[in-house]
């Protein structure tokens, strides 16, 4: 990211990222970069109303702002997926940055192959910390100790 940026825009589909990003960001950026995080009521509800999110940004987007766009593959096509959201940025006259040439560019999306739960497998200290009542070997379980191999569902295994 280039210095001049200086403030983000995150459009996440649910409640679950948005408190993930709230606490992952403060640590992951510079103390000097602004960001806002706005979750929505699942993807359908995010690309319900992305285009005239989008097209309100388009019309007041500062120079040193920047938008990301995250969601969880779940069972869309990934390459479907980001040519939908590629689309919404374009059609409200944003670039994008994976446009080639497009060194200034606006928006960026992306998406999470896996859901976001996945991640918290990873730390599974944190896991036990934040659920004390969960059983204590459940970290050794097969089903658990790889977790980029829990594969569709990942939320309803972390629930």
């Amino acid at each position: 990211m280039t210095a001049s940026v200086a403030h983000l825009e995150f459009l996440v589909e649910d409640r679950s990222m948005e408190v993930f990003l709230r606490s992952l960001l403060p640590r992951w950026l510079p103390a000097e970069l602004t960001w806002s995080v706005h979750a929505y009521q699942g993807k359908p509800d995010l690309f319900q109303r992305l285009p005239d999110r989008l097209r309100g940004f388009a019309n007041y987007l500062p120079d040193n702002s920047r938008i990301v766009v995250l969601v969880d593959c779940d069972d869309d096509e990934c390459v479907s997926l980001r040519r939908k959201m590629d689309a919404a940025a374009t059609n409200a006259g944003l670039r994008i940055r994976s446009a080639e040439n497009s060194r200034e560019w606006q928006i960026v999306n992306r998406i999470a192959v896996e859901e976001l739960e996945a991640w918290y497998f990873g730390e599974w200290q944190a896991v036990c910390q934040a659920f004390p009542r969960l059983p204590s070997h459940l970290p050794k379980k097969a089903s658990f100790r790889d977790p980029d191999a829990i594969r569709g569902g990942t939320w309803e295994a972390f629930e």
